[in-house]
């Protein structure tokens, strides 16, 4: 009997413990960016953009296929070269959505915080 209260408890712990890895899981799988640093998809990315700057469908059409590209590569990388690699990656992509945009959409996108959907480490002020 007391055998049986034991596997029981065990198991019931172990379904209570492994509940956040399966949600942190179930997160990367629907595209919100899975871990530290993600990027999340590139429709949410240019959606997040286009609440900040007023894309035209054009510009849409553009910046996603940008971010489609970064992430691309950003997957392709070895694990151990993410962080670096990923910077440069980042920075590159930050700077190509930027030529996308017009002069004043640009001082909007330069005064956005980078890394939160947009990408980069560039035009970081105040450091």
């Amino acid at each position: 009997m007391n055998i049986r209260k034991l596997i029981v408890s065990a198991l019931a712990i172990g379904a209570l413990a492994s509940t956040p890895l399966m949600q942190a899981q179930e997160g990367e799988k629907k595209g919100k960016g899975g871990g530290r640093g993600g990027m999340g998809n590139p429709e949410q990315m240019v959606q997040r953009l286009d609440e900040a700057v007023q894309l035209t469908a054009e510009q849409k059409t553009k910046i996603t296929a940008i971010y489609a590209k970064s992430r691309e590569k950003m997957q392709a990388l070895p694990e151990d070269q993410r962080m670096e690699k990923g910077r440069e990656i980042m920075t590159a992509t930050r700077a190509e959505v930027r030529a996308v945009l017009t002069a004043e959409q640009q001082k909007k996108f330069d005064e956005m915080a980078p890394g939160r959907g947009q990408g980069g480490g560039q035009g970081k002020k105040n450091e």
